[in-house]
């Protein structure tokens, strides 16, 4: 008998699992603990890699347990793994050399290492039960080492992981053609992107300053062309570089979900994700049909959420997301497990004003007719629309708007220096709480903790009282004006950053 170990992937959840092998009795190999498809079929994988590796192959029972056993286990990364407790069972590998080392790797026919999904949130919870060492396919050992204080051993094949633990010379390997996981990456936000480049939309430009500087949702609503595509494409550019814990924590779920960019291991800029309006519900939000997998805004996640033609999503699609704008959260319940994925995202939605997009335009000639611009608009329902805290139109630019574009327009670099400084008065007057940015307090917080004089409040209540504004929508505004007072370097609001909060919120010009 022996036993190693190595870790089960349920969501963004890792847990460590020991991989127990018993050999005796009538030839035979059965495999236990809730596999699913991909690891039953590593019995084939793990035999033929053993053969292939010129290591004798038990002629016994071989009977393979991953413990718990109460917990889901699914993916190939589990071979590595059972082939190395069968041989140490064998008597082929010193058992003493498999403690503290957790094995995570899919086996080809061949015995080569071939790179699987999940690594970094693998290893890390190795790190986190203590384990000091770690045996993972080469292509993944970079991602491996962000974790400190523990050691990685990348091997392209199992000969050279069972030299490594016999103490003998590595023998030589030609390296995996494949590279990765195989699966198209996610979209990055391109750094060469610059707020420069839209022509006038002095007042939108305000307005995504304000959205990146607090975390605020926005909603962008104008005629085709007009320019919110570029607006929401350059928000990223104004966002600061993330914390080494979000980013091991953003890393993990694009590792999970088996598209982190080749070379690039740490993701240490805010993502962005743009969903096609076509897509599903699933890869959206997330899900599967048996364990769930991440969505797009769990890729998001602590980045932008970008979401082009916002009426042409589906209504299921929009009103799912209204779980993480409040929580930050994204929890899936299946049969066999129940996963949460981080979806801590900045939501921006862009619209047309009508199906043809001219309504309201100066130059071009609607011609919808009034109850389907209405019944356009009521696309995005009010749930959704009250969870979004800055709302502007967004005019097409004239062409005084483009003579003037390279003189007056300021770069990301620019307005990206004074989000930076509005996010660092936001930490210091949140330090010691669980919030980082203003988008992100609770209302009872706002009302005890930074509540403000009646005197300042005033014109958003009478809003209230009118009925054109909810509660909700009564923190949302203050949010937003915290954050205006942050960017004009003011400790407190005054009525006036109120008063510019209220007009985001209602989409009226600044």
């Amino acid at each position: 008998m022996a036993r190693c170990h190595g870790v089960a992937l349920v969501g963004v959840k890792a847990t460590v699992v020991d991989i127990e092998v018993h050999i005796g009795g009538m030839p035979g190999f059965s495999l236990v603990g809730l596999p699913d498809a991909s690891l039953n079929e590593s019995r084939a994988r793990v035999r033929a890699a053993i053969l292939s590796s010129h290591e004798p192959w038990p002629l016994q029972r071989i009977t393979a347990s991953l413990s718990p056993a109460s917990l889901p286990k699914r993916g190939s990364h589990f071979d590595l793994g059972v082939a190395v407790a069968i041989l140490a069972a064998a008597e082929e590998v010193p058992a003493g050399a498999l403690d503290g080392v957790m094995f995570f790797g899919e086996l080809a026919l061949d015995g080569r290492l071939r790179p699987v999904r999940g690594v970094l949130p693998a290893v890390l919870a190795a790190e986190r039960a203590r384990h000091r060492q770690a045996v993972v396919p080469e292509a993944n050992a970079t991602e491996a080492r962000l974790i400190p204080g523990m050691r990685v051993f990348g091997a392209r094949s199992l000969r050279q992981v069972l030299a490594f633990l016999r103490g003998t010379e590595i023998p030589d390997e030609p390296p995996d053609e494949l590279d990765g996981s195989g699966d198209v990456l996610a979209p990055a936000a391109d750094e060469a992107l610059d707020l420069a480049d839209v022509a006038g939309q002095e007042g939108a430009k305000r307005a995504v300053e304000i959205a990146a500087a607090g975390h605020h949702h926005l909603l962008l609503t104008g005629t085709p062309g007009s320019g919110k595509t570029m607006l929401a494409r350059r928000l990223p550019s104004l966002l600061p570089d993330l914390s080494l814990e979000e980013s091991l924590e953003v890393t993990s779920i694009h590792s999970i979900a088996g598209v982190l960019p080749p070379g690039a291991p740490l993701i240490v800029r805010p993502p962005f994700a743009d969903p096609h309006h076509t897509s599903s519900l699933i890869s959206i939000v997330g899900g599967g049909s048996r364990v769930p997998g991440p969505g797009a805004a769990s890729l998001a996640h602590r980045g932008v959420l970008f979401l082009d033609e916002a009426p042409e999503f589906h209504p299921r699609a929009l009103d799912a997301l209204r779980q993480p704008l409040e929580s930050g959260t994204l929890t899936l319940a299946r049969s066999e497990a129940t996963s949460v994925f981080p979806a801590r995202f900045l939501l921006v939605l862009a619209q047309n004003p009508c199906s043809c997009g001219n309504f309201g335009s100066t130059v071009r000639e609607c011609t919808c007719k009034p109850d389907a611009v209405r019944r356009y608009d009521q696309r995005l329902s009010g749930p959704v629309r009250d969870r979004v805290d800055i709302q502007v139109t967004v005019d097409a630019p004239t062409m005084a708007d483009l003579d003037l574009a390279a003189e007056r327009a300021e770069p990301s670099k620019v307005v990206a220096d004074r989000v930076a400084e509005a996010r660092q008065r936001q930490e210091r007057r949140l330090r010691g709480t669980p919030w980082r940015c203003n988008g992100e307090l609770p209302g009872p917080y706002l009302r005890r903790e930074l509540r403000l004089p009646a005197a300042v409040t005033a014109p958003v209540f009478a809003e209230v009282r009118r009925g054109e504004l909810t509660l909700r929508g009564v923190d949302r505004v203050l949010r937003v004006a915290w954050t205006v007072a942050d960017l004009a370097g003011r400790d407190r609001p005054t009525a006036g950053d109120v008063l510019t909060a209220l007009r985001l919120r209602q989409g009226e010009p600044l």
